[in-house]
C-alpha cells in the first residue's frame, strides 16, 4: 500500500451508534476514509474547526432538560454522548502525541461504557460538557495541525489499529497516523449526528 493510503473497508464503530449515514451530514459532508486524499489535509483541518464551530452552535441550543434524555432505553443521552467525545478526546490526545515519538501505532483501549457510568456525565451541566468537548478539540485540532507530513504519512507495519480505530481493517495491512487522526473526525461526526438528528426528528 502506497504511503499515506487508507483502508479500503468499512465496518461500524465499536460503540454503538444506530444512526442513518445521512445524519451524519448534519454536520459536514462526509467524505470517505478510503477515497480521501492524503494532499488535502490543510482542507482537512478547516473541516474540523467548522465542525467544532457548527456542532457546537446547535448542541447549545438544546436544553438541559432534553440534554438528559435518552433516546430510548438503554441507550446515551445528549450529555452522555458528548461525555463520551470527551473521553475520545482524552484518549487520542496522548495517541496522537505519543506516535510522534513511536515506530508503531499500538495504543491502550479504554472501557467506553464504563468511563461514561463511573463519571456521571448526568450529573453535568450540559453547557459545561458541550464547552469542554469543543475546547479540548480545538487544542486537538492545533496538535495535529504540527505534526510533519512525513510523521503523519509514514506507513506503520505494527499497529492495533484494527481493534481501536472506526474504520474496519486488517491487522497486518500497514497504516498511517495520518489514517487515524481522519478516523478520529469520523467517529465525532457520527456521534454529533446521533444527537442532531434525534433532536430534529
Amino acid at each position: 500500500m502506497a504511503v499515506g493510503q487508507t483502508s479500503r473497508y468499512r465496518s461500524p464503530r465499536r460503540c454503538e451508534l444506530g444512526i442513518p449515514i445521512a445524519a451524519w451530514a448534519i454536520i459536514s459532508p462526509m467524505t470517505s476514509l478510503a477515497t480521501q486524499p492524503q494532499d488535502d489535509y490543510a482542507v482537512f483541518l478547516n473541516d474540523f474547526r467548522q465542525t467544532l464551530e457548527t456542532a457546537s452552535a446547535r448542541l447549545n441550543d438544546i436544553s438541559e432538560a432534553q440534554s438528559g434524555v435518552p433516546r430510548s432505553a438503554g441507550k446515551w443521552s445528549p450529555r452522555e454522548i458528548i461525555g463520551h467525545l470527551i473521553d475520545s478526546a482524552t484518549n487520542n490526545h496522548q495517541r496522537f502525541v505519543r506516535a510522534q515519538f513511536t515506530e508503531d501505532l499500538v495504543f491502550a483501549g479504554y472501557e467506553q461504557e464504563n468511563w461514561v457510568r463511573v463519571q456521571n456525565y448526568q450529573g453535568e451541566r450540559w453547557e459545561d460538557l458541550v464547552q469542554l468537548w469543543k475546547l479540548y478539540n480545538q487544542h486537538i485540532v492545533h496538535l495535529v495541525s504540527l505534526i510533519p507530513e512525513e510523521t503523519r504519512t509514514r506507513l506503520r507495519s505494527k499497529h492495533n489499529l484494527h481493534q481501536i480505530a472506526s474504520e474496519l481493517l486488517s491487522e497486518n495491512e500497514p497504516v498511517t497516523l495520518d489514517f487515524f487522526i481522519r478516523d478520529y473526525l469520523d467517529h465525532m461526526k457520527k456521534h454529533l449526528g446521533q444527537i442532531l438528528a434525534w433532536q430534529d426528528i
